[in-house]
């Protein structure tokens, strides 16, 4: 359970571009309070305190007992707005969180088991598909972080949001599908030759076949024909023209 801190602030009475100029000037930064069943109170906040705390990170997921005057509210940041040029606070939004109130808020995810982690120990990369989780968390207990285990997960193994143990109370704003939040991928290199091994086996089924055994044993173009001088021995002669007489044997001459 993230922890609560103490935030003094003092009512504001003036509204307007003008006033907040003057208050700015002063040191303080203009903010507003809402929510519960009290109207909206306008309030100042020291700059120090607000710039230190809103450094650390963590300043829109930290309830706050916001002491004004001789009074105690709980609230919650909701928005913190900067000058674009300089990055300082100019304003700020706090929630109140009365009893039993329930709030949405992006919830940071961290890990631990990398040691025990087979796919990580083979070179697997942890590819972390969503750093925050948005989560609905009851005003007593807003987590600071949720933690997810990596032990025994191997490369293609992944981590959904039911493999995280929430605290009492919160639960995930998105319940129709269990999402994943990290996972272990095979690294750089073994990725590349899947790809080279899977292009050489795309190339060599494009390749052209040569179809039937005949082209294969048909004579190149200008090669002696069977039966030729300068053909293999024992191959058949060559075949006459058409209506041309065989020579005749010459008989043996009597003496």
């Amino acid at each position: 359970m993230r922890e609560m801190q103490e935030l003094s602030a003092e009512q504001r009475q003036g509204r307007g571009k003008g006033h907040a100029f003057r208050t700015r000037s002063k040191g303080f930064v203009p903010g507003i309070v809402y929510g519960g069943n009290e109207a909206p109170e306008a309030v100042t906040v020291d700059y120090r305190e607000l710039e230190r705390l809103a450094g650390k990170g963590t300043f829109l997921t930290t309830p706050f007992t916001l002491k004004i005057s001789d009074r105690k509210t709980r609230v919650i940041p909701r928005a913190l707005q900067t000058d674009p040029v300089s990055d300082r606070p100019i304003h700020v939004d706090f929630l109140r969180l009365p009893e039993g109130a329930r709030v949405k808020l992006a919830i940071p995810v961290r890990f631990k088991g990398q040691e025990n982690s087979p796919g990580l120990k083979r070179g697997g990369v942890l590819n972390i598909v969503r750093h925050e989780v948005d989560l609905r968390c009851p005003a007593e207990n807003i987590p600071e972080f949720i933690e997810g285990d990596l032990s025994g997960l191997d490369i293609h193994g992944s981590l959904h949001i039911t493999d995280f143990q929430l605290p009492e109370g919160v639960v995930s704003t998105i319940r129709e599908r269990d999402f994943t939040v990290a996972s272990i991928v095979a690294p750089t290199s073994v990725i590349e030759e899947q790809r080279a091994a899977a292009a050489a086996a795309a190339a060599a089924a494009a390749a052209p076949v040569v179809e039937g055994e005949e082209a294969a044993a048909a004579p190149a173009e200008g090669a002696p024909a069977v039966g030729a001088p300068g053909a293999a021995p024992g191959a058949a002669p060559p075949a006459t023209k058409a209506g041309a007489a065989a020579p005749a044997t010459k008989a043996p001459e009597k003496k």
